[in-house]
Formats: C-alpha cells, sequence, structure tokens
C-alpha cells in the first residue's frame, strides 16, 4: 500500500510531467473548442441553469469562450476566488468583471464580490466545471497542489446533485492517479479526443438528478 509520502512524491512528478507535456502542446486554441463542442453536448451541460466555471490561465484549457456563450445564452456563471483557504463564489455577468488575483489568475473584482446580488447559493449550483493538472481513467485528479478545489469539491459529497467536470487536454491523461482521502473524483472528464464517464464513489452519498 502506498504511504502518504510516497503519494506526495508520486504526485508530484505526475505533476511536474503533466504540465511540461500541456505547455508543450501545439494547437491549444484548436483543441479548447473541440473540448468545449464536446462539453456543450453532455446532458448535463445541457440541463445546467447554473454552472461554475473556472477561469482559464496559462496553458489550462480555454474556458473563456465558454464562460462568454453561456452568458449570452442567460445561464447563471458562476466563477471562484481566493479567500483564504477557501474558494469563495461570484455571480459573473461580463468578463471585463475580472482582474489578476492570487497565483496569477484572474478572479472578480474586490470591490464587486460583496454585492448581494452577486452572492451565489452552493446549492444551486447544478455543474462545477473542474481545473486540474493530471487525471486518469477513473476520474483521478491532481491539481495545482493547494487543495483549494478538493476542499471545495468536499462539500458537495452529501445529498448534492451537482456534477463534476473536468477539462483537460489527452495528454494530462495518465494511466493512473494517487488517491489521498481528500481526494474527489471527477464525474466525467472531456479531452479532445474522448469524453470519460466516470462517475466517482461520491455518488453513493449525494442526490440524484
Amino acid at each position: 500500500m502506498a504511504t502518504p509520502f510516497s503519494n506526495i512524491e508520486a504526485k508530484r512528478k505526475i505533476r511536474a510531467e503533466a504540465r511540461r507535456l500541456r505547455r508543450g502542446l501545439p494547437d491549444k486554441e484548436q483543441r479548447s473548442r473541440k473540448i468545449a463542442a464536446a462539453l456543450c453536448e453532455l446532458p448535463a451541460y445541457v440541463d445546467a441553469e447554473t454552472v461554475m466555471f473556472y477561469v482559464d490561465s496559462g496553458s489550462e484549457v480555454r474556458t473563456r469562450p465558454l464562460i462568454e456563450e453561456a452568458l449570452r445564452r442567460g445561464r447563471c456563471v458562476v466563477v471562484p476566488y481566493c479567500h483564504g483557504d477557501e474558494l469563495g463564489l461570484f455571480r459573473l455577468k461580463d468578463l471585463s468583471e475580472l482582474a489578476p488575483a492570487a497565483f496569477g489568475i484572474d478572479e472578480p473584482l474586490p470591490a464587486l464580490r460583496g454585492l448581494p446580488e452577486r452572492f451565489v447559493d452552493r446549492e444551486k449550483i447544478d455543474l462545477v466545471i473542474v481545473p486540474g493538472v493530471a487525471f486518469d481513467p477513473c476520474g483521478g485528479r491532481i491539481g495545482r497542489g493547494k487543495g483549494f478545489y478538493d476542499r471545495f469539491l468536499k462539500t458537495f459529497c452529501h445529498g448534492s446533485s451537482a456534477d463534476f467536470v473536468a477539462l483537460a487536454y489527452q495528454c494530462q491523461i495518465f494511466s493512473s492517479i494517487p488517491v489521498d482521502p481528500h481526494d474527489i473524483q471527477m464525474d466525467v472528464v472531456v479531452t479532445e479526443e474522448c469524453v470519460l464517464f466516470v462517475r466517482g464513489q461520491r455518488a453513493e452519498g449525494r442526490g440524484q438528478k
């Protein structure tokens, strides 16, 4: 059985390799468009009224075109921001409301975060679009290493019907990801080559749609 230390080391190596592969991947814009098109065909996305998106940075799969399209269609769009060690939730109305913040990621302008009309109840979220550095065919995920999303997603594990959908390039899919007790599995992983339906073990403790 893998020890916590061996998992940390294994994750570190996978994270470094996945980042290297992702940075060197050509045609990210075109690949992102394919991933976006596949996402938009998922019933979980089609039926979602309130969608939480990550805001892409660096070499991540692009989400800004998806956010713009969702706003045009009148969806409730939620984006996260760092609040201490947790993720805060913000209802976004326009991409111009974002600015570089923690870790170089665009976040909602601080002046807007406290407005009552921008508050979002976590229970209203139907779908969470999750970033990550590496994934496996069983829904295993390795993030940036700060644990923000694992802590946030864990709050959905009991009684929630929200789906967790990860967006990744195919080069970010590894045969196996080391799993720790605090790690949260994805329900679906979408790449430019395939859609992996891998609803995680947490489904047993959640409500069903």
